[in-house]
């Protein structure tokens, strides 16, 4: 009895070993949140956020998009997309991206603004 109480504690002990080798290779990403303000973009249309100049998601009014990403620098560039409100056309567009460098388990965060020179990122601070 005693020679198998050792044993299961051995099998429980091997399982935990292998659940925490398991929990480390989950953190081989980084996180990008894109929050889109009312405020900073006073438009009804939708944007588009391209990841190396492929589509990745769509952003509405006061709508937050999370990605987890491989770490390392990734460009990120905004675009309006047409839609079927009228003035949603991107129309001739200056492709400024942002290049984000993400760490693994890290989280980063941007709002979305408008400038001079059209949509970009700026940089916001991780509440939670």
């Amino acid at each position: 009895m005693r020679g198998s109480a050792f044993r299961l504690l051995g099998i429980i002990g091997l399982m935990s070993l292998s659940s925490l080798a398991a929990a480390e290779d989950a953190q081989d990403y980084g996180i990008l949140i894109i929050s889109r303000e009312r405020l900073e973009v006073a438009t009804s249309c939708e944007i588009g956020v391209y990841l190396q100049d492929q589509l990745i998601g769509r952003v509405f009014q006061e709508q937050v998009v999370s990605f987890n990403l491989p770490p390392g620098k990734a460009s990120i560039r905004l675009r309006y997309l047409p839609g079927t409100m009228p003035g949603c056309a991107p129309g001739m567009e200056e492709p400024n991206a942002t290049v984000v460098d993400l760490h693994a388990g890290a989280i980063a965060k941007y709002r979305i603004a408008v400038g001079a020179a059209g949509l970009y990122l700026k940089e916001a601070p991780v509440t939670y």
